[in-house]
């Protein structure tokens, strides 16, 4: 499969499995919360956080989305590498307030390690463009 078309799939699966997590914590949050990897759930007022997260996804995804469609294809690999960082902070607040290391791993670790090689191949994708000399426009006389 070509690269452009394998960029296209694996950026557009991201797009739509975000989409898919945020809304489900804005939609249900109670019931999408458990499998995030925290040993316990927000309750009460608290649980308010678990649509903050679900609307940081939706956004997300919606970023991404707006750059897959619009061609902006260099960009959305900047952004796949930028929004991976919210993945390893998933990770890593699981990790740090004793939850799942599997899920911390499983899910969060891997689910940014593969945006960000999704990233670098939108990157590698778009080098020659990115490296090529601009052309001045023809100045009248």
């Amino acid at each position: 499969m070509p690269l452009k078309k394998t960029n296209t799939v694996l950026a557009a699966t991201f797009i739509l499995f975000i989409l898919w997590f945020g809304t489900g914590y804005i939609l249900s949050p109670e019931t999408t919360a458990a499998g995030f990897g925290l040993p316990g759930i927000p309750a009460g007022d608290g649980g308010g956080f678990l649509v903050v997260k679900g609307i940081r996804d939706v956004v997300m995804a919606l970023v991404l989305g707006i750059l897959l469609v619009t061609g902006h294809r260099r960009a959305l690999g900047w952004a796949l590498l930028v929004e991976s960082l919210a993945a390893y902070g998933d990770m890593t607040t699981v990790l740090t307030h004793h939850g799942s290391v599997a899920t911390a791993f499983g899910v969060h670790a891997l689910t940014a390690t593969l945006m960000v090689v999704n990233g670098l191949l939108l990157m590698r994708e778009t080098r020659a463009a990115a490296a090529a000399p601009a052309t001045l426009a023809p100045q009248p006389a």
